[in-house]
């Protein structure tokens, strides 16, 4: 049974973790309604975003490694420093900072209170709100070449906020760079690309954290989970780069909204505990 809710969750965190819905919080959600009715933890969530990151490089590869190349050509002085992805391998550099120190800062309190239910609901409702907004007023204009230093601290400082579960790393990012006029698949693409280094040390980091430690799943159910996670995840990319290049947030602002609601209906009438 662990194993099959481990796989249940592997698809959940697949298909929530690119879209602006927040994947710890679906994860949190769903996990007190499976038969063991457990929080999977934040180990768990952290873990299995490595599965949904490496579908990010799939995805992105080309322009990973060529951002990459170029970067580490700058530093010899065969690329300029001007040059769109040597400035690209920068900005993300600089926007993880703020995720880094926040996440090792405040580890204790991601870890415990700020998985409480009622934050995730709250979350979900306000940042669907602001996303909604960001989406209906942001003038669209900007596109990634145009990202300077202090937008990329932005996003890095939006990007941090996803420590908390309901916020949503994609939504947080993408939400700020609407407000700073970015174009949805711009503000998307960044976001992704964004999230690459962090979630890479967010996982490697809780996973040899768990060693020797109990934890809800076991080693291989949440392998197995990772790898579904994948799969998954590899689909959702595509489809989501797709749609926002034609179409509105809306649909995830109505279902943000939606859901966090619900949350609060449930918390205060007992049928789920905080």
């Amino acid at each position: 049974m662990h194993l099959l809710e481990a796989l249940f969750l592997g698809i959940v965190q697949g298909l929530t973790e690119f879209l602006p819905i927040s994947s710890s919080a679906h994860l949190r959600i769903v996990g007190i309604f499976l038969p063991s009715a457990q929080d999977p933890g934040a180990a768990f969530t952290a873990i299995t975003q490595l599965g949904t990151e490496a579908a990010v490089v799939v995805f992105f590869w080309r322009d990973i490694v060529r951002i990459i190349r170029q970067w580490f050509r700058s530093l010899s002085g065969k690329t300029r420093r001007t040059d769109p992805d040597v400035r690209m391998g920068w900005l993300i550099i600089i926007g993880t900072i703020p995720i880094v120190v926040l996440g090792l800062f405040f580890q204790d309190a991601i870890e415990t209170v700020l998985r409480s239910m009622w934050i995730v609901a709250i979350m979900l409702i306000v940042f669907g709100i602001l996303l909604g907004i960001a989406d209906i007023y942001g003038a669209k204009k900007r596109r990634l070449e145009d990202i300077t230093v202090g937008h990329g601290v932005i996003y890095g400082f939006a990007q941090a906020l996803a420590l908390i579960p309901g916020v949503s790393r994609s939504g947080g990012t993408i939400t700020a760079g609407l407000f700073m006029g970015y174009e949805r698949a711009a503000a998307a693409r960044y976001a992704f690309l964004l999230a690459i280094p962090a979630v890479f040390g967010s996982g490697l980091f809780q996973l040899v954290k768990s060693m020797g430690e109990p934890t809800v799943f076991s080693a291989g159910e949440t392998l197995a989970a990772t790898g579904i996670a994948f799969v998954v995840a590899l689909g959702v990319i595509a489809f989501f780069m797709t749609w926002i290049s034609t179409r509105s947030f809306l649909p995830f602002v109505v279902y943000r909204v939606l859901l966090g609601g619900l949350l609060i209906v449930l918390l205060a009438t007992g049928v789920i505990a905080a």
